[in-house]
């Protein structure tokens, strides 16, 4: 949509220990990045460093950029651009800090600040898997088209994002989350602490107590292909448990949205060993007290990143079905489907695009 577009964006990748300041013009970064402390515990010196690090990637522009846009760390309102409340890597920020008027202050332009999983979804929806799709279904025939997208980002935490019809859906509270589902193995337990980095070691360690304790997810994948010493069986049952309770997690946001599903986060260079039973857990049954079975997620679940699997996705159940009382047919396809596929521009690159694309279309809804 915005892959051509001439205009300048500011961005921002926001750490807890490092600021790394951006310009974007397309899709591409097209200045050297400026890497600074974040300053995180010192409000006053954290946000003096976000202006000289925008500022010293303006100088490296020849023209004036329309918006800065970025994703931070919630809780926040981000339609307002006030970051507040339990920011464990900015504590400097817990008492609520007006951020992006400040900033839209200091340099005369438009701030859209928004969640990393919002601008993920959107990226992926824009210039990445959706498009992409999109694209294949055209060229094998299919008169389907998707314009649902959920991302979601498997890592420190289990992240979100929601693209319903083409547009960024932010909720009324900015509010749109997961991470909160009951976990499918303890229902007092929030999915996230299964679903997350530290589930697969603390899974590991309770299937091999003699474990190290600095063992790292990497190190758990590397035992799983035989690649480092431990228990092979122990580390893929660990990344298993992760994919049964964040399908389960994406399987209640799928049946509520109609959307197609696409993952990232470092932890999906383990897709191998997650895949499987996050695809179980989503086409999976439920009973009714009658003992009717009931499919979990109403619509066939397709693995995208099969070959053989998308073909029968693009080729659906597709039929000529008569109109009543006259000689014309129309085309009708029963089958209701969705799919789930890993990124292929990458969690970092899909954000960025959704910023400077959520800033333009902004821009040009005015």
């Amino acid at each position: 949509m915005y892959k051509f577009d001439n205009r300048i964006v500011l961005t921002l990748d926001a750490g807890g220990t490092n600021l790394v300041f951006s310009a974007m013009r397309g899709y591409e970064n097209i200045v050297e990045p400026v890497t600074l402390p974040s300053n995180a515990k010192d409000l006053d010196l954290c946000l003096q460093t976000m202006v000289d690090g925008f500022t010293r990637i303006m100088e490296q522009l020849e023209e004036k950029p329309v918006a800065i846009s970025f994703a931070f760390p919630g809780p926040a309102d981000y339609e307002a651009g006030i970051i507040g409340g339990f920011l464990p890597n900015f504590p400097s920020f817990r008492d609520g800090v007006a951020l992006g008027p400040f900033l839209r202050q200091k340099f005369d332009l438009p701030v859209y600040i928004n969640n990393d999983g919002d601008l993920y979804a959107f990226g992926e929806a824009i210039g990445g898997i959706l498009p992409e799709i999109n694209d294949k279904l055209e060229k094998l025939g299919s008169a389907k088209r998707y314009k649902n997208l959920l991302g979601f980002t498997f890592g420190t935490g289990l992240g979100i994002g929601e693209v319903i019809n083409g547009q960024l859906n932010i909720g009324n509270n900015s509010c749109v989350e997961t991470f909160c589902l009951r976990n499918k193995r303890m229902p007092d337990v929030i999915a996230e602490e299964g679903a997350a980095i530290r589930a697969i070691i603390r899974e590991y360690v309770n299937l091999v107590p003699d474990a190290p304790a600095d063992l790292t997810p990497f190190d758990i994948f590397k035992i799983a292909e035989g690649d480092k010493e431990g228990d092979k069986e122990a580390a893929r049952k660990a990344f298993a448990m992760f994919g049964e309770i964040a399908g389960d997690a994406i399987a209640t946001a799928v049946t509520l949205t109609d959307s197609l599903v696409v993952i990232g986060g470092g932890i999906t260079g383990a897709a191998k060993y997650i895949m499987p039973s996050l695809l179980d857990e989503m086409r999976s049954s439920l009973r009714t007290l009658g003992g009717e079975e009931v499919q979990r997620v109403q619509m066939r679940v397709f693995d995208l990143d099969n070959e053989l699997e998308f073909a029968k996705f693009a080729m659906g159940d597709s039929r000529e079905l008569k109109v009543y009382g006259s000689n014309d047919t129309v085309i009708y396809d029963p089958m209701k489907r969705t799919g789930v596929a890993i990124t292929r521009v990458g969690a970092s690159k899909a954000i960025m695009i959704g910023a400077y694309s959520y800033a333009l279309s902004k821009i040009d809804s005015k």
